[in-house]
């Protein structure tokens, strides 16, 4: 199986600046990460998680070390660069991992985020096209 080194894009948005709504809002788009992209914590290179300037309860990091396999991935939080009439209390993220170039990348984008990328609402995969297969069955 051949790997390559991929990002995957992530964002969602939170109610509330309080420890509680960012870490179900983290929780939730690392959750739908795994799920949708079947990747692991060990193929992770590094994770640069972003922030509005109106959420600074708590880091996004500090979330995610503790899910298993996370502790000894790179991680970075950072303040997003603010934007008159942008996105309000906003988290995304940017994953550098190797994946196998057969597997399809899916961006997610939840709650008020997926107005960043309607585009990216669906799977969108990072590689050559597939040949497509007619089944007669």
């Amino acid at each position: 199986m051949e790997w390559r080194m991929q990002a995957i894009r992530g964002a969602t948005t939170v109610s509330d600046n309080t420890v509680e709504a960012m870490r179900g809002a983290v929780t939730e788009l690392l959750d739908e990460l795994e799920r949708r992209n079947q990747v692991q914590p060990q193929d992770m290179i590094s994770v640069t998680f972003s922030v509005t300037r109106d959420l600074d309860a708590i880091f996004p990091a500090a979330i995610a070390r503790p899910r298993p396999g996370w502790d000894n991935v790179a991680m970075l939080d950072v303040q997003q660069m603010h934007v008159e009439g942008s996105l309000q209390r906003c988290i995304r993220f940017l994953i550098h991992a190797y994946i196998p170039t057969s597997t399809p990348i899916h961006h997610i984008y939840l709650r008020e985020a997926k107005k960043l990328r309607p585009d990216w609402s669906l799977p969108q995969a990072l590689q050559a096209p597939q040949q497509v297969v007619e089944s007669k069955v």
